[in-house]
């Protein structure tokens, strides 16, 4: 996967590593093995490219964590009597410190993308995805 954004100057890309992505879940699992979590990890046979692996999770129902919110929000109206241009925020930040953060929120409302058509100027080639197919391959179906 790659992401390109623009900077001062010119183009930024950040390719991600899969490999390391993959080793990175695999020590996840681990330490979750280690708390009592009964994971079981499965190693598939290498993948097209031929030098990674790929890696089978499998999950037993009665060992997924509920997971909650840890914290309650505050949608707030960054156009004051527009309901459709809201925002979330915190709800447990001191007041003096959520009021400037609404404030700033506010002052730079022009920045935010209500809608696909808000996002003019920005070139195609940065928000594009493009998959990685090799066009001589007859497509399965």
């Amino acid at each position: 996967m790659k992401i390109k954004f623009p900077v001062d100057g010119g183009v930024c890309e950040v390719q991600a590593n899969t490999l390391q992505a993959r080793k990175c879940c695999v020590e996840a699992i681990k330490k979750g093995r280690k708390r009592g979590l009964d994971e079981t990890l499965r190693e598939e046979k290498h993948n097209k490219r031929g030098n990674d692996r790929v890696l089978g999770l499998e999950v037993k129902e009665d060992t997924l964590i509920n997971v909650q919110l840890m914290n309650e929000f505050l949608t707030i109206e960054l156009i004051p009597d527009d309901s459709e241009k809201v925002t979330k925020i915190g709800s447990k930040m001191k007041d003096d410190i959520r009021e400037e953060v609404i404030k700033y929120l506010r002052k730079n409302k022009d920045i935010f993308a209500w809608s696909p058509q808000d996002l003019e100027g920005i070139n195609p080639s940065v928000i594009t995805h493009h998959l990685n197919l090799d066009p001589n391959v007859k497509l399965v179906k």
